[in-house]
């Protein structure tokens, strides 16, 4: 199977939910070239307010990403995996999976937000980016335009 994961995790908490600081964490980008030599590891990404959001570049196996990736009759289908219990908001509908033919690549987004187990602590926050490519593609793919944008961020007040 020849497919290319990035996956971009930005994380905040509510020191960043207005004003200057809103307005850096919206500029961080959600797709970037590709390091040299990814092969089947996935690229990351990783922005976090008290850098500034520097972005951070890393690699990880492609499956320790959440994902589902399935390769059938000269299609992938993409589907993040997202637990029932794992943050806010609530996904009670999802969109349904997407599938590229070769040369096509998907951008998909989840939002979150997070509280203490003790409610002791601030809420966070965090926007996952998926960039998924199936077939070939060039270091700088994912500095365009997807073929498919699922854009799955829901209210988190």
């Amino acid at each position: 199977m020849d497919v290319t994961v990035q996956w971009i995790r930005t994380s905040w908490t509510k020191q960043s939910r207005g004003g200057e600081a809103a307005a850096r964490r919206n500029a961080a980008p959600v797709g970037f070239a590709l390091p040299h030599g990814t092969g089947p590891d996935a690229h990351t990404v990783r922005m976090h307010e008290r850098d500034g959001f520097t972005p951070y570049d890393g690699r990880v196996e492609a499956r320790h990403v959440d994902v589902q990736l399935r390769e059938r009759d000269g299609r992938l289908r993409v589907l993040p995996r997202v637990e029932p219990l794992f943050g806010l908001p609530p996904r009670p509908r999802r969109p349904p999976a997407v599938r590229l033919v070769p040369g096509q690549w998907v951008r998909w987004q989840l939002n979150y937000r997070f509280s203490s187990m003790a409610g002791m602590q601030d809420w966070s926050y965090w926007l996952d980016t998926f960039n998924i490519g199936y077939g070939p593609v060039a270091a700088d793919v994912f500095l365009g335009d997807p073929t498919f944008h699922v854009d799955e961020q829901g209210p988190l007040r």
